[in-house]
């Protein structure tokens, strides 16, 4: 992670999850080569268990010199009632969601 190159370090996102892409608003430009050029992706690992969890890692690079200027992580689990999304990226930021899979969110229900 190179932290001259962002303006925020690991901002916080709210429920925001990126399983791929890149957040823009928070990069200032390349501290290595000066540039303002496009953000790739390189080194992107998909790893599927079988119980359907899927973690997603990849470098975000400078395209003209390929410095590193974070590394990306995407969790998905899935349990009985809900699906949880979580991102952690020092340009991304941080965020989680919870989604209940049932047709009645279960949090929703008053108790009375």
């Amino acid at each position: 992670m190179c932290k001259d190159c962002l303006k925020e370090i690991c901002p916080n996102r709210g429920n925001v999850c990126l399983e791929t892409g890149s957040y823009l608003l928070n990069y200032s430009g390349c501290a290595s080569c000066k540039s303002l050029s496009f953000i790739l992706i390189k080194e992107k690992n998909v790893a599927e268990e079988e119980n359907g969890d899927e973690t997603v890692t990849y470098n975000h690079t400078c395209n003209e010199c390929g410095h590193l200027i974070a590394s990306h992580e995407y969790t998905f689990t899935l349990d009985e009632e809900f699906q949880e999304y979580s991102m952690n990226c020092a340009l991304c930021g941080y965020g989680s969601d919870t989604v209940s899979i049932l047709p009645d969110d279960p949090r929703e229900k008053q108790l009375f």
